[in-house]
């Protein structure tokens, strides 16, 4: 991006258009790697009153013996009860890895478990799917699969009437949905889009988490984009989706979390983001933004970081889309409103979850990368300085908060000047301290357009010992370019 002439480094006249293509080519980068950041874990759902009733009981390990002796009392007991408690302990031996492995190896036990959840006896159901949930939840893959044959009736399980019931298949088949392949392939063709997507029109908020569970297990899958997300964009789930993501007096927390992620896992896969947006999901991300500034000013509740977190990655990767653009005069929001809130969330983050400010800054990057008028809000509403504060949180703060400034920066003279006053200057010469190189060469990027665009700044810098500054990096290969064009810039203008 730097031309030689005449033993003198200028900044080519396309310098500004480059170093913008450049932080795109960076941020593309960085969208991806942030596309194949997966949340993939499983959840164990166990009765409270039960586990409060069993107090004190160990899980033991049992063997192919004591196994048979549950299964055959589980099926042919003389009495329920004791059918039943057979079954409760073959649950709580299935808590132990060596047991589950001891049960899947024992022939027909699989067999005999499905029957038992197949029965007519809700009792006998209900714990027979409890011992599948507990296999569900191995970590070992043998184990997972062993429970294949069941995949068909806890879908059809799904329409069924107990929402403790459906509650417990939802999170069994996410359980097994995350941890095989093998598992999602039986599944898809048994129809497993359509019996969520049904599903989800459930009133029951337990019913309606637990699906958004196992469906973001679904949307994390390597093979989604091409084989599942399409189905589901296909059906009814989105416009579901979205409405559970109203803002409002009936919006739950829990059920948002998982359906902000659900919604997160399609944006990225790129499959149709202009479908989303055309049902609406940029005006309820941007919708929820703002009632989630609300929210953290309110309230001290803990979890609202869980929402902000997909809810913030969601609009910043749909504002990339060509179609965003189409549609963003629809959000009905004023840039001030969204600034302001998206302010008061790194605020929240700053305290709550500094780990996460980094998806604030991200999306305040990408609404003031073209935009003018969010950059005119940033500086109307005298956010530069609280910006700079988050300086010396980290290193990848500090870019994130340096791109933002940059993309004021090459909006022209009028921004630079109104950029300037105050304590800009002192910020980026102690960002020049840093030795990291990222930060170091986002320091120089946004020297170079105040160079260019504000008269005086560059014999500002050269007065507070600027120069001095930049030697630090002359011999740095990925910086030494940029350093010494910016030396000479502010040497002979």
């Amino acid at each position: 991006m730097w031309s030689r002439e005449r033993g003198r480094l200028k900044p080519l006249r396309c310098g500004v258009e480059e170093l913008r293509c450049r932080r795109r080519e960076r941020e593309a980068a960085l969208r991806k790697a942030r596309r194949e950041q997966q949340l993939v874990s499983k959840r164990l759902l166990r009765d409270e009153a039960l586990e409060e009733a069993e107090e004190g009981c160990v899980a033991v390990i049992f063997g192919e013996a004591e196994i048979q002796q549950f299964l055959r009392l589980a099926q042919r007991g003389t009495e329920e009860k004791e059918r039943e408690g057979a079954l409760v302990s073959l649950r709580r031996g299935l808590q132990r890895p060596e047991t589950q492995q001891t049960f899947i190896r024992l022939e027909g036990s699989i067999r005999t478990l499905v029957g038992l959840l197949t029965s007519n006896r809700a009792l006998l159901q209900l714990e027979a799917a409890r011992c599948l949930h507990e296999l569900s939840h191995s970590e070992q893959s043998a184990v997972v699969e062993a429970c294949l044959p069941a995949t068909s009736y806890l879908l059809t399980y799904l329409s069924g009437h107990s929402s403790d019931f459906i509650e417990l298949c939802l999170y069994t088949l996410g359980n097994l949905i995350v941890e095989s392949e093998a598992v999602r392939r039986q599944l898809l063709p048994q129809g497993i889009v359509p019996a969520l997507a049904a599903c989800i029109q459930s009133p029951h908020l337990t019913v309606l988490e637990a699906l958004g569970y196992a469906l973001s297990q679904l949307l994390q899958a390597k093979e989604a984009p091409e084989k599942i997300i399409p189905s589901v964009l296909g059906s009814t789930l989105p416009q579901h989706m979205l409405q559970l993501l109203q803002p409002g007096p009936k919006l739950n927390l829990g059920v948002a979390v998982e359906f902000a992620w659900c919604l997160h896992y399609i944006i990225c896969s790129q499959v149709n983001n202009a479908l989303l947006i055309t049902q609406g999901a940029l005006s309820t991300l941007g919708l929820l933004l703002l009632d989630l500034a609300g929210a953290v000013q309110r309230t001290e509740d803990a979890g609202l970081e869980l929402l902000a977190c997909p809810v913030l990655r969601g609009l910043s990767n749909l504002l990339t889309e060509a179609a965003a653009e189409a549609v963003g005069r629809q959000l009905q929001l004023r840039d001030e409103r969204v600034v302001a809130a998206l302010f008061i969330l790194l605020q929240f983050l700053l305290q709550k979850q500094p780990s996460l400010l980094p998806e604030g800054l991200w999306l305040l990057n990408n609404l003031t990368a073209n935009s003018p008028s969010f950059c005119t809000s940033l500086l109307s509403l005298d956010l530069i300085e609280p910006l700079l504060h988050l300086l010396s949180v980290s290193n990848v703060v500090s870019v994130l908060v340096l791109t933002v400034l940059c993309n004021v920066a090459e909006k022209g003279p009028a921004y630079c000047q109104r950029l300037w006053p105050g304590p800009l200057l002192s910020s980026l010469l102690d960002t020049l301290a840093f030795s990291d190189t990222e930060v170091v060469g986002q320091s120089l990027e946004l020297l170079q357009l105040l160079f260019l665009y504000q008269p005086g700044a560059a014999q500002a810098f050269l007065q507070q010992s600027g120069l001095q500054a930049l030697q630090r990096h002359e011999e740095v290969a990925q910086l030494q370019d940029r350093v010494h064009a910016l030396q000479q810039i502010a040497l002979h203008g």
